[in-house]
């Protein structure tokens, strides 16, 4: 698909586009299109869904599988947005370095690398996995890809919560890899996420404010500022802690896990607190990404390992 606003850039930035143009593209770029960060922070949801929905009963190729072929599907993502962004990315501190604004890479391949991506993810799920893991990718790349990054990003101050939706899939995926159906576990694990993502967003959306404001992102701190992001993102951090503590009350989980759900979820609401009286809101808004990260990562590791036996 075509750009909606098309590739565009200064005269500063082209001169450094050019030098940078004078290297070849390496392996690095590739995998840097691909975002590994955000491929490893979802891979660990993705496990953790497998992991509760498999009981401590693992089947391990299943497992192998769910993992590449997410794994693949979500770097597809990654690489699709990056190329329909390629020229509000250009205007970024943050992003105007990266190999396909700086014209290391060229469009045309960065868009058969993403979906090259997404067919063989795809294939994998489908093939190796089963059917509704693989409509669940389908599902979740569509919506990244042409409603998030292509509709909304550009248009609407609801693009974070609507991606969010999208972006919820990953840990879905791997628990119906294994029990096969959307169940009421499926659901919570997918609410867990979907609250997640908002603050976690928003955070780097303050800190970064200046950025997305150039480039013409339609983000929520850019459209309606600080404090009016500073609620929303409460508005997201409160439900997300009872939400997390129903995997204990469903059985799923120990006390293990319903004392560190508490405990983080207390300590991210209190950190969104402090937002509202925060002097230096760019340090505070680093703190609360930084802390969004962690928070993630050590809620599934817990969940991992106090899943809990019901056979």
């Amino acid at each position: 698909m075509d750009n909606p606003v098309g590739y565009t850039n200064t005269a500063e930035s082209t001169q450094e586009a050019s030098k940078e143009a004078a290297r070849s593209a390496t392996w690095r770029d590739f995998v840097s299109l691909a975002k590994p960060g955000i491929l490893f922070s979802n891979s660990i949801t993705t496990f953790g869904g497998f992991w509760i929905a498999s009981q401590w009963n693992i089947h391990w190729p299943t497992m192998i599988w769910v993992l590449i072929g997410t794994i693949l599907v979500m770097a597809s993502g990654c690489v699709l947005n990056n190329y329909l962004d390629r020229d509000l990315d250009i205007k970024m501190e943050r992003t105007k370095n990266r190999a396909l604004p700086s014209g290391v890479l060229q469009p045309p391949t960065v868009m058969v690398y993403g979906i090259v991506l997404g067919v063989a993810g795809l294939t994998v799920l489908g093939l190796l996995v089963n059917v509704l893991a693989a409509l669940l990718g389908l599902f979740g790349l569509f919506g990244y890809v042409w409603i998030y990054t292509a509709l909304l990003k550009r248009s609407s101050v609801w693009n974070t919560t609507v991606g969010a939706v999208f972006g919820a899939v990953p840990p879905v995926i791997g628990y119906v890899a294994v029990a096969g159906t959307l169940d009421t576990t499926a659901l919570i694990l997918f609410a867990i996420l979907f609250f997640w993502q908002p603050p976690h967003f928003w955070a780097l959306g303050i800190r970064r404010i200046d950025d997305y404001r150039n480039a013409g992102y339609q983000m929520l701190p850019v459209v309606k500022g600080t404090y009016q992001t500073k609620l929303s993102m409460m508005r997201y951090i409160v439900p997300l802690v009872p939400t997390s503590m129903l995997l204990y009350f469903t059985n799923n989980t120990g006390t293990l896990y319903l004392l560190t759900a508490s405990i983080l979820g207390l300590i991210w609401i209190w950190k969104g607190v402090q937002g509202f009286k925060a002097k230096d809101e760019t340090l505070w808004a680093k703190k609360m990404f930084v802390f969004s990260i962690n928070y993630l990562t050590i809620l599934f590791i817990v969940m991992i390992i106090d899943t809990v036996s019901t056979k």
